[in-house]
């Protein structure tokens, strides 16, 4: 699955987000990414009250609000200039705090790099909480959706040639990051020492 992912990327996602990331300017691409981030704090906010975070909640909330006004539904992100930063809160870290166990390590087509536990925090966030699911109109939920998924992989050009220089074997190397990535994000940055079985 991880061969076929790189397959269709390097078929037409990179080639097209390599386009957009030429042809963009630079001050539209931040923008658009601001709004997509934006959007996702609605789902942050969320998982902070799942995770019986109220002050960060209140917090993300605060940011939300303050970009999608004075940040023009949140093409600035004027918030961060107040001091309320970004955080990255999902279902898949919310099942984590909670005690289920990240399950083995998986790839998902199309999306990548997974884990039991993610996968289902993954359909939670994409089901309850994602704005861009709500749009009626087929033809504008699916241009935000594309252009969601280009700006994202655009994003990600440059951590690619981490990727290049730096692993012998790309898949472990990439399996890697993601395990301890995602296990730093559940523990906010302080992990305890004993790990998870399947990621040992």
């Amino acid at each position: 699955m991880y061969s076929i992912n790189n397959t269709v990327d390097s078929a037409i996602l990179k080639p097209v987000s390599q386009g957009y990331d030429f042809i963009m300017p630079p001050l539209v691409s931040k923008g658009i990414s601001n709004f997509f981030s934006n959007l996702d704090d609605i789902n942050v906010v969320f998982n902070d009250l799942l995770q019986f975070k109220p002050i960060q909640a209140l917090s993300d909330t605060s940011r939300f609000m303050i970009n999608s006004t004075l940040g023009l539904v949140g093409i600035v992100d004027v918030a961060s200039n107040y001091g309320f930063k970004k955080h990255n809160e999902d279902f898949g870290q919310t099942l984590g705090v909670w005690g289920l166990s990240s399950g083995p390590y998986v790839v998902l087509p199309l999306f990548g790099p997974s884990n039991f536990r993610d996968t289902i925090g993954f359909i939670g966030d994409r089901t309850y909480t994602n704005p861009v699911d709500y749009v009626d109109d087929i033809a504008a939920r699916n241009a935000f959706i594309i252009t969601n998924t280009i700006d994202s992989r655009a994003g990600l050009l440059g951590a690619e040639k981490i990727v290049d220089e730096a692993a012998f074997d790309e898949y472990t190397f990439v399996k890697d990051a993601y395990l301890q990535k995602r296990r730093s994000l559940v523990f906010d940055g302080d992990p305890p020492e004993k790990f998870d079985v399947f990621e040992e």
